[in-house]
């Protein structure tokens, strides 16, 4: 790992722990992830907050995984029940 990949946290935090150790690394970034501050109403946050999601169920077995995919599959299922009922009443509108 060079100097510009290494993690601030294991000079601050992290001290005393091994940087190349893949699970070090990994504790790192959860505390990267945890402690972001930033603000939840851009679009970048939202799809931020999304790209976290993913990758958190992925990481995820069992139980937990088939819960993140209904969940994932409620919202497709919400917008698209939405997009139909804005449809319906678009060609409502139009056909007056």
């Amino acid at each position: 790992m060079t100097e510009s990949e290494r993690n601030p946290r294991f000079d601050e935090e992290l001290a005393g722990l091994d940087p190349e150790d893949p699970e070090a690394r990994a504790f790192a970034a959860h505390l990267d992830r945890m402690q972001r501050c930033e603000p939840g109403f851009t679009i970048e946050s939202s799809l931020r907050q999304v790209e976290d999601f993913a990758d958190s169920s992925n990481r995820a077995g069992g139980l937990r995984y088939w819960v993140a995919a209904l969940v994932a599959a409620l919202i497709v299922f919400g917008v698209v029940v939405a997009s139909w009922d804005i449809i319906v009443r678009a060609l409502q509108w139009l056909a007056r």
